[in-house]
Parts: C-alpha cells; structure tokens; sequence
C-alpha cells in the first residue's frame, strides 16, 4: 500500500492568541507535534521581533520556523516577507523530507500589505519531488486576483501539468473566487471540495465562520479532510488549522 502524505497548514498569528492576549508559540509547538504531518505550511511566522523577546522570558530564542521544527521536521524554509525596525515576519514550509530548492516570489500589490509566495521543490520517500507553495494573501479582492494570477503565471513556468503540486495557506478569499483560476490554470483540487463542494470554514478558530484557509493538490488523491478548531486550538491562534491526508496518484 502506498505510504500516506499528511499535511498541515496554519495561520498562527506570530505565535499569539486571538487579539494578542497571550503568547502561546510553546503551546503552538506542542499542537504541531501532536498532529504528526509530514509537510507543514505555516503563516504569520514570526522571524524576529525585539520587542517581544525583550518582554517574554521563554521567547524563543530562534526564529519561530526553527523552534517549531527542533527534532521533528529535518528541513525548513522560510521566506521574509513583512520587514520593520524591530524584525520581521512571513511564510515558512517545515518538512520531514530534503528541501531541493527554496524561492520566495514577491507578489505585493499594495505597498502597505507586503506578500509572498513561498515556493520549495521536496523530495519524497518514493523519488518524486512534489512542488509545495505557501501563500498569505491579501486582505483586498482586487489584490488577491493579481496575486493568483503571478502564482499561476509562475508555476505555468516551473511546474509541468504532470507534476505533483500542494498550495495552501490563508488566500483571504471568502468570496471562493480561487477555485475556479486554480482549477482551470494549474488543474488543482481543494481537499474539502470532494465532500461538501465547499471549501472549509476556517476562521474564527472559536466558532469557524468564513472559508479563508485552503489546500489545493494535484497528483493526489485526498484520504482525509480535518478542520482544527474549538479548544484548545482557539487558545492559539485566531485561525483554525487545516490538515489533509493524500495518496500520491500512481505511486
């Protein structure tokens, strides 16, 4: 039987509760832990903030994407895309599997909202190498249409129809206008669309309301759906996390 592919994907606000009440990037850590995905994608991820170190004793002293990931996920990348005084933030991919390549694409439309997209090629245990995207995007439609539109133009360039693809993240995009661009220009498939025709609701984590967090595959086929939400998920972040078990088509 062929070996299953469990990923995971998660907003998880800098490492601190809905409205910053509490910093919870230990309790985070122990959550990733407890879901054993192979592949994660992780957004708000803070790299460094000054402030906060200063003002919290078990800050962690690595960037948050290495903390997370000590002696779990042998390979990470992280793609800095917010930038200010004190430090900086952005997307991160944590892996069981070699990290090929890492390349964070800038897709920022308003010059007051920095986005990226991160984009690592990972090679798995049966030889083939999937291509993973990590994507935050904008708050604002008009925004978040250019911004699909670059991830399509950019993956038509690097990754054939015939090649393994996982993009998730926070696309923002309660209006579900990805589906239709994902699916027609890259011949994706979001893991919840098979069974409810919609994506999941993800947000608020308390009491999900709007479809904001998605995962889109090709090449696989989906065992599994999980929404994270309710306690305790909704003492860490302000989104739920996402969780998906695939099957490599053909393996």
């Amino acid at each position: 039987m062929p070996a299953a592919l469990r990923i995971t994907t998660y907003n998880i606000h800098k490492g601190f509760s809905q409205f910053n009440r509490r910093m919870m990037v230990h309790e985070l850590r122990d959550r990733l832990r407890h879901l054993d995905s192979d592949i994660v994608f992780l957004q708000e991820v803070q790299g460094l903030h000054l402030g906060h170190a200063g003002r919290h004793e078990d800050w962690p002293e690595e960037p948050q994407h290495e903390f997370l990931a000590e002696d779990v996920w042998a390979a990470t990348a992280y793609g800095k895309n917010v930038i200010y005084d004190h430090g900086h933030h952005g997307n991160a991919i944590l892996s069981r599997f070699p990290i090929l390549d890492i390349h964070n694409q800038d897709v920022t439309h308003l010059q007051f909202e920095r986005r990226g997209l991160l984009h690592c090629q990972i090679s798995l245990p049966d030889g083939a190498a999937v291509h993973c995207v990590c994507v935050h995007l904008s708050l604002f439609g008009r925004s978040r249409i250019r911004q699909m539109a670059a991830l399509a133009d950019y993956l038509e360039r690097i990754a054939p129809h015939d090649t393994p693809l996982i993009i998730a993240g926070d696309f923002n995009d309660w209006r579900n206008r990805a589906d239709n661009l994902l699916s027609d220009r890259l011949a994706l498939t979001e893991v919840f669309c098979g069974a409810s025709g919609r994506p999941a609701r993800s947000f608020p984590a308390g009491l999900p309301l709007f479809r904001l967090d998605r995962i889109y595959v090709r090449g696989f086929s989906v065992e599994r759906a999980e929404v994270h939400f309710g306690a305790p998920w909704s003492k860490i972040s302000d989104h739920a996390a996402l969780s998906a078990q695939l099957l490599r088509d053909g393996a």
